[in-house]
């Protein structure tokens, strides 16, 4: 068992949550006769506490993305119902934010040349879906 699990809190929808998910993340599962469920190796727990308590952006799941095809895929897929947001961010039809990023962005971020970092950067901010090819272009000025 991990150290540190996200407790995730629904009004009514853990549940559905969890299989909505658990459809997403092809390495998932579920634990029998629970609301706890495993996405690529992470566990969580779902819980149906009531209206209470609503989600926001203070908290968001990051999505690290080999590929263009894996953010298309994800974004895609969790935003399906929900909002986009900028810079790769996301909420999802339960109000979750997530950040679907390619691992593209911080290697470029990270670029000696700070002109060049500014430059991804600026064009990153006009984004909503973070797409690649239009990062590299603007490395390159």
């Amino acid at each position: 068992m991990q150290k540190i699990t996200p407790f995730l809190w629904f009004d009514g929808q853990a549940e559905e949550a969890m299989n909505f998910y658990m459809s997403i993340f092809k390495k998932s599962k579920a634990a029998e006769g629970s609301k706890a469920f495993e996405l690529d190796g992470v566990e969580f727990i779902a819980f149906d506490g009531g209206p209470h308590f609503k989600f926001n952006e203070a908290i968001s799941l990051y999505v690290n993305c080999e590929s263009q095809e894996e953010v298309d895929y994800f974004w895609d897929r969790l935003g399906a119902g929900g909002a986009p947001g900028r810079c790769g961010w996301l909420k999802d039809k339960f109000g979750v934010s997530w950040q679907v990023v390619p691992d593209a962005l911080p290697r470029l971020l990270k670029d000696p040349d700070r002109a060049k970092a500014n430059r991804v950067m600026q064009a990153m901010m006009k984004m909503q879906k973070i797409v690649v090819a239009d990062l590299e272009a603007s490395a390159r000025g």
